[in-house]
Formats: C-alpha cells, sequence, structure tokens
C-alpha cells in the first residue's frame, strides 16, 4: 500500500485528491476491486403504477367505535369521510410516512379525519354533588321545601342542610365527608379483638373455627368463627402464613 503522506491530507481537498489519485488507482483497482462478469446493471426501475409512498411505510390498524371514533397515538379522531353504510366494528389502516404525519385508510380508500376530544367522564364524587344541586335547584324553583323532598325522595332536613353547608362553605362543601376513625357499633370490643390476636398468634395454625371454640371453652369469650375472620381480616393475619410472619416479626419476650 503507498505510503501516506501528512502534507497531503491536511485538508478535506487534501484528503480527495488522495483517494483519488493515489489510493484509489494504486491499491484499490489492484488488490481489492473485482471486476463484475456482466457489465450490464440489474438494476430493475419500479413499475410506474407503483407508488413508493404507499410502500414505505409503517401500517398500523385501529378497531373503528361505533361512533365511527378511533384512537391513535392517545388522541381521538372522527371519520368525516361521507360512508354509505356504517363500517363500526371494522379496522381502519393507519398508514404512517417519514413526515411523521399519518393518513387513514379503508378497504384501500383514504379517509378525511379529524380530531376531535372525548368528554371526561365524571366521578362518583362530582355525580354525587350534582344530585344534590339539583335537588337544591328544584327546592329553589318550587318556593316549597316540602314539595321538593317529596319529589326527589330527600328528607326536608337534608335539603336544609345542604343548603346551609352551600351557604357557609360553596359547593366543594357537599362533598361527602370520609371519617377514617369510624368504628362501626357492631365490631368487636378491642379487649376480645386482642384476645383473638394473642390466643390466634400462639396458635397459628389453628382455623377460626377452632378459635372460636377454644375462646368460648377456655376464656369464656363468646364470638362466632366469622368474627374472629374478620379481626383477622383487620389486623391482615388471616392466613396461616401470615400469623406466622407476624409472630416472627414481633421481638422475644423476656
Amino acid at each position: 500500500m503507498p505510503e501516506l503522506r501528512l502534507n497531503d491530507i491536511q485538508d478535506m481537498d487534501g484528503a480527495n485528491q488522495y483517494l483519488q489519485n493515489v489510493f484509489i488507482p494504486s491499491f484499490w483497482r489492484d488488490q481489492i476491486e473485482v471486476l463484475p462478469r456482466n457489465v450490464e446493471t440489474e438494476f430493475t426501475p419500479a413499475p410506474e403504477h407503483v407508488n413508493l409512498d404507499d410502500v414505505c411505510i409503517v401500517k398500523e390498524y385501529r378497531k373503528i367505535r361505533s361512533d365511527h371514533t378511533f384512537s391513535y397515538g392517545n388522541k381521538f379522531y372522527l371519520i368525516e369521510s361521507p360512508l354509505k353504510h356504517s363500517i363500526a366494528k371494522q379496522k381502519i389502516e393507519i398508514r404512517t410516512g417519514h413526515d411523521k404525519g399519518f393518513t387513514a385508510y379503508f378497504a384501500g380508500r383514504q379517509l378525511a379525519v379529524s380530531e376531535v376530544i372525548e368528554p371526561t367522564k365524571p366521578s362518583m364524587v362530582d355525580l354525587d354533588i350534582q344530585k344534590k344541586l339539583e335537588v337544591l335547584e328544584l327546592a329553589e324553583r318550587l318556593q316549597n321545601v316540602s314539595e321538593a323532598a317529596r319529589l326527589s325522595g330527600v328528607s326536608r332536613d337534608t335539603i336544609y342542610r345542604h343548603r346551609k353547608l352551600i351557604q357557609e362553605g360553596g359547593i366543594n362543601a357537599l362533598r361527602r365527608a370520609v371519617r377514617t376513625d369510624h368504628i362501626h357499633q357492631n365490631r368487636t370490643d378491642q379487649e376480645v379483638a386482642d384476645t383473638v390476636i394473642e390466643f390466634s398468634l400462639d396458635n397459628p395454625h389453628l382455623g377460626q373455627v377452632q378459635v372460636s371454640n377454644h375462646l368460648k371453652k377456655h376464656y369464656q369469650v363468646e364470638l362466632s368463627a366469622s368474627g374472629v375472620r374478620n379481626v383477622w381480616l383487620r389486623e391482615n393475619m388471616q392466613t396461616c402464613a401470615l400469623r406466622l410472619q407476624r409472630k416472627a416479626s414481633m421481638p422475644a419476650s423476656i
């Protein structure tokens, strides 16, 4: 291989001159280049009826919904092209080209589509507030709370209470308050629950029926098997494995 001279490749022009005048004729053609047996080109041009823009693309498919909309790229689109028959539940072809845009096709026909904004579904809290506002609006329209209570099925006291909440705190005051420390009146007494927990941890292999029988016989505690299980569920110890795990995590008694 000819010796590479640094002076010949100080810049791009020098590099190009080295390739054209030294490397290619003196090395490439003599040692690497292989001449073809047939000098005629094997290139076949694409047929005139073939549109390469329809070939060199990415194709995806989406299902058309009942209202002739479909989703693509986390957005919703409506089919605006006039259609003789419904194409709901059919698959639409999405073609994405090099321009990063997309076109929609069905049965080889391009469709006109437009983006639509799908309304969000109201939450259960919003529906509850809306129902309360409708009852208050009915009472205001009738100018009669008793008649509004009869028609809506909401008590008069509730209507007056909701009206007072709005006057004091606005619409947000109608949100249902959640008490995290609320204890149901039928819940097992804490003293009994502590006994169930202690006995269950000492005897993790016993089932809820056996625990109930042992508590009645040895501790004079009247608690049904379902009551035992309710205590287990609240304490996340409803299985033998969970009881053993909790027992193992407790500090050893002195």
